[in-house]
């Protein structure tokens, strides 16, 4: 074994207090698996806009007590140094329901007391939207999450909210991420749960918070459309996360009465013992809640993942019966549909001074044209979810209040009760937008064909792309950029967006600047409509493309017709562009 990495275990072994992650240390060393320890001490978890995540394990590339006690300590120096009353305002904690979860909200408890930072920590397992909420309801100066979301069982995570209850953005992540380097060098002090409690540096927050959560929800503007809500019928599945106790309050609230949640996965379990990844857009992982629909005949099978930030639904096939397989009674929405029906949804209630919506780039953009069609506006975000809130925030004024943002990863948050994604108040208004529908005998499928016959159908899908390594070679994006296509698949280039100069190429010769922070992406605008994003991996010799096509209807039109024209448009699409990218 090298020098160099023998006296990082040596550091990091004199640093770790925890005797289980220092045993897997020693019994690695024991084995010799040099190959292993290698892997564990080539850097430590990178701290970014999502904040850190990764397997649990001991090492610095890994999720454990110490790399949370030293994320910690940095994001405590960090609010300090930048908010003048942060150690009296204070930092929200809460945690999820995977195996590590609770330790390490008490080891990051324990360490923002030590450093003089008042504490407010959940008593029990909290959904992610609750702890978004409480930074604003307790005029905190931050809040952190213990959660790994819809990871599989071996990962947990760490994400913050600044003052303004939205996830971090530059330079705030880069600023933590110097500090936690930091505070990698030297011994954390704790302070003592009891101790802390003693002190009154450390609140619990018990069932008054989440009682104050369950209230906004039920006090919220955009979720009072009480139409007929007995009438709807939904199972629900909280994935073996934290989401059940309050989705089925929120439900119950709002007057659903016919809630039937799925049993097997109700509580928290960090094993996540009935599906094979817990994130709804996997394959398989709506199967029981989908069965539980159909032993009922409920109109939607609906599901959070685990830490409930996020919400799917499966709605009922009109052609749907009994002797059907659940499979083929019920067909999931993809994260762009439910998107669209929200917003159109919302905008349909909404008042005059609240009509500003957000997407970002590789969404649908026909939340775009709902928006504009309906009196509103839409702005395009980057990708992730801490774009959207925060720009929802800098572009509302008093005349145009913020209503609805989305991303296509099942992400969606409704008025400014939670400023970051909210799969509980999601479910809410989608359940709301059923009944509305049923009380004028229509469903979820009438009101889409609607919205496509009026605005067209728009078709979304992603593929990653691997690529030949060449070290040496041009990025993909700098041999695009050099090529210039000016026709993909056949049709005509209309603009480029070349995000990473801010500016919109027109094939005329026209340029604009586009109002977006720097990020290596390439969005072509072609002459049908339709739209492929590029956006080349940093790290890997791949791209990631993005494609759209609409399809328009004729008055002889099915909404089947189209759907399988606009399918076969997209196939032609996507290998048509593969074909011609570079590399």
């Amino acid at each position: 074994m090298e020098v160099h990495l023998q006296a990082k275990i040596k550091h990091w072994l004199s640093l770790d207090a925890d005797e289980k992650s220092r045993k897997q240390i020693h019994t690695l060393l024991d084995n010799g698996d040099s190959d292993e320890l290698a892997k564990r001490f080539s850097g430590r978890l990178m701290f970014g806009t999502a904040g850190i995540r990764g397997v649990v394990g001991a090492g610095p590339m890994r999720m454990n007590r110490l790399v949370v006690q030293q994320t910690s300590k940095g994001v405590a120096e960090y609010l300090k140094a930048q908010i003048k009353d942060a150690s009296t305002r204070g930092v929200i904690i809460g945690y999820d329901g995977r195996h590590d979860s609770k330790q390490f909200a008490h080891d990051t408890a324990a360490v923002l007391t030590s450093a003089g930072i008042k504490v407010y920590l959940t008593e029990k397992v909290a959904a992610t939207p609750l702890v978004a909420f409480g930074v604003l309801h307790l005029h905190a100066a931050a809040g952190i999450v213990v959660t790994a979301s819809h990871n599989p069982p071996q990962y947990n995570g760490y994400k913050v909210y600044w003052e303004n209850g939205a996830q971090i953005i530059p330079p705030h992540d880069s600023g933590i991420a110097a500090r936690i380097e930091h505070a990698a060098t030297q011994p954390i002090l704790l302070m003592s749960h009891n101790e802390a409690i003693a002190s009154g540096q450390l609140i619990i927050l018990g069932d008054d918070f989440y009682q104050a959560y369950r209230c906004a929800i039920k006090q919220a503007i955009t979720l009072q459309n009480h139409t007929v809500p007995a009438r709807v019928s939904l199972a629900y599945t909280a994935m073996h996360g934290v989401g059940a106790d309050m989705a089925e309050t929120v439900l119950k609230d709002a007057g659903f009465t016919q809630v039937y949640s799925v049993a097997a996965q109700r509580e928290p379990d960090g094993d996540f013992p009935t599906v094979n990844f817990p994130n709804p857009e996997e394959a398989g992982a709506m199967d029981l809640v989908m069965a539980e629909a159909h032993k009922h005949s409920a109109m939607l099978a609906c599901a959070n993942d685990p830490d409930a930030d996020r919400f799917a639904v499966a709605v009922r096939k009109l052609e749907a019966v009994a002797d059907m397989a659940a499979s083929e009674a019920y067909q999931m929405l993809t994260g762009d549909q439910v998107g669209v029906l929200l917003g159109h949804y919302l905008l349909s209630h909404a008042p005059d001074n609240q009509r500003l919506t957000c997407r970002t780039i590789v969404s649908s953009s026909l939340l775009s044209k709902i928006s504009a069609s309906m009196n509103g506006i839409c702005e395009t975000t980057l990708t992730g979810f801490k774009w959207l809130t925060n720009v929802g925030m800098a572009k509302q004024t008093r005349d145009n209040q913020f209503l609805f943002a989305y991303e296509e990863a099942l992400g969606y948050t409704i008025g400014s009760m939670v400023w970051d994604k909210d799969g509980l108040s999601a479910l809410v208004a989608f359940a709301q937008l059923t009944a509305e529908l049923a009380a004028n005998n229509q469903t979820i499928w009438d009101r889409l064909e609607i919205i496509y016959r009026e605005h067209g159908f728009y078709l979304n899908q992603q593929v990653s792309i691997a690529l030949t390594a060449d070290s040496g070679a041009p990025t993909i994006g700098e041999q695009l950029r050099a090529l210039a296509p000016s026709q993909i698949a056949g049709r005509a280039v209309v603009s480029v967006d070349d995000i990473s100069v801010g500016t919109r190429y027109y094939a005329d010769g026209r340029e604009e600047v586009i109002d977006l922070p720097d990020s290596d992406v390439l969005i072509y605008q072609l002459d049908d409509g339709a739209r492929v994003i590029v956006r080349p991996s940093g790290t890997e010799p791949k791209v990631k493309c993005y494609y759209e096509v609409v399809e328009q209807f004729v008055d002889t039109d099915s909404l089947q017709t189209v759907q399988a024209r606009a399918a076969q448009s997209m196939a032609k699409l996507i290998k048509s562009h593969q074909q011609e990218l570079p590399g």
